[in-house]
């Protein structure tokens, strides 16, 4: 077995078209069958179900597709430490980023990083929460930020970020009126709310904050990017949430920001760590994450 054989495996499980597969790999469609069909000569197992409708991996593809994908990705991922080792980097942070994290933080966090430890290399890996949380289990990941703290066992999490939420909403609108907009306002217009399984950690905490009147507010659209929300709240869709960290970096002429009143409207954004000694490395990062959000 070799990488050849599991990136074309991975690129057929990915498309579940042999056709397009090829395409993406730069290849014929009749070499990419032959490399899958040894492929499953080799593990004595089948790895897709081929039918006039198309094709579809089989539980043991499923199965496999998961292990595929770590080896690639751990293969990628020592060429890059040779690659920094080689450039004189001491060492390399890989920090996950999931729930769309505030940009302006992120920025003045990386530039502090670059400033006082030039030497150690970060990269960051957009995912989902629940990749997150696998990736921290299985090392695939050093730490990362999140707007959960909802992480189970094994798992550190450290609120550093905490953003005064604003409620987002288009120009003329009625709860203008207010210079602090009380939650129970907001809950009598149509929400434009973030999408719970794209954007968990964030729905979580508004939806805790809605659920603190009684009230059942009417959610017009679930999107899966802060920009979307602000589009379709210019347009008057409807009214929506924020921070002043995440607005902060946007520029949208259409869109007025109001604070909630009260001290509960707060997005705190967490670091997660796996459960166990943070390197050296690790802990001046967590330092850094701290003093910025001081």
């Amino acid at each position: 077995m070799n990488l050849r054989q599991l990136r074309c495996f991975i690129a057929v499980a990915e498309e579940l078209h042999f056709s397009r597969a090829a395409e993406r790999l730069h290849m014929e469609q009749s070499p990419l069958s032959r490399v899958i069909k040894k492929l499953e000569v080799d593990l004595d197992v089948m790895l897709f179900e081929r039918t006039s409708r198309g094709v579809r991996l089989t539980l043991a593809g499923q199965a496999f597709l998961e292990g595929a994908r770590r080896v690639i990705f751990t293969f990628e991922q020592a060429k890059a430490d040779a690659k920094s080792a080689a450039t004189g980097y001491r060492g390399a942070l890989r920090i996950a980023l999931s729930d769309g994290i505030a940009r302006t933080r992120l920025t003045t966090l990386l530039a502090l990083c670059r400033e006082e430890a030039p030497e150690t290399e970060i990269r960051l890996f957009e995912t989902s929460l629940a990749q997150h949380l696998k990736g921290l289990h299985d090392d695939i990941y050093d730490a990362g930020f999140a707007l959960s703290n909802e992480v189970g066992d094994g798992i550190v999490a450290e609120p550093v970020w905490r953003d005064p939420l604003v409620v987002a909403m288009p120009c003329r609108h009625p709860l203008l009126v207010h210079k602090h907009v009380p939650l129970r306002e907001v809950v009598n217009y149509p929400l434009v709310l973030c999408h719970p399984e794209v954007c968990e950690g964030c729905s979580r905490q508004v939806e805790r904050l809605l659920c603190s009147v009684d009230a059942h507010p009417v959610v017009v659209e679930r999107v899966t990017s802060h920009d979307l929300m602000l589009a379709l709240v210019a347009a008057g869709y409807g009214i929506g949430f924020s921070s002043a960290a995440h607005l902060a970096a946007c520029n949208y002429a259409d869109v007025v920001a109001r604070p909630l009143a009260g001290s509960l409207g707060v997005l705190t954004t967490y670091l997660l760590r796996p459960d166990v000694q943070p390197s050296e490395q690790l802990s001046s990062f967590v330092r850094r994450a701290t003093r910025v959000g001081a």
